[in-house]
């Protein structure tokens, strides 16, 4: 069954949505785990059903539960904060396939580095006035100049998850 989704504009609900990063570190013997906090984001569904768009981080508010990590993490060495303070993903394009995936590409920019980024996203929700969008996917740090990586400990792809839940912005 395919769902179609309202044209106009939606906005991202903040409160709602959520991004996570988890990588294994410690020689694959650990997963470091993180939560970012959404700062702002929305699109728009165009009447052919595509849709375009942006979704906007904090990138100093990664929080994995361990002080002196996030400061780390926050630095230089990984994400820059005070030079690159948001990490944005800007939708090109969307457009439903096969009942409720959604074939979604665009530019992730993290420390001011921008790559291509192709994702496949589940359409879990969808309704007049909302609809919610759940997406796993993998980023290669290296891509983004964060290739630190003492003693080997760091080694393959993070993953990236996110919920992701907009609202109709009434006409």
């Amino acid at each position: 069954m395919t769902v179609a989704v309202e044209t106009g504009l939606w906005q991202l609900d903040r409160t709602a949505s959520t991004v996570a990063v988890k990588h294994k570190t410690m020689w694959n013997l650990v997963t470091v785990q993180g939560t970012f906090a959404v700062t702002g984001g929305g699109g728009e569904v165009l009447p052919d059903g595509s849709a375009t768009g942006a979704v906007t981080l904090d990138a100093a508010s990664l929080d994995t539960k361990h002080a002196k990590r996030d400061k780390h993490l926050h630095g230089a060495d990984f994400f820059d904060v005070e030079n690159h303070p948001e990490i944005t993903f800007a939708v090109r394009g969307a457009e439903l396939r096969d009942g409720d995936s959604v074939h979604v590409t665009g530019q992730l920019t993290v420390r001011g580095i921008s790559r291509t980024t192709s994702v496949t996203a589940r359409l879990t929700g969808a309704g007049a006035d909302a609809v919610v969008l759940d997406a796993e996917f993998s980023v290669d740090r290296d891509e983004f100049g964060m290739g630190w990586n003492q003693l080997g400990m760091m080694r393959g792809l993070a993953t990236v998850t996110a919920t992701l839940r907009f609202t109709r912005t009434p006409a």
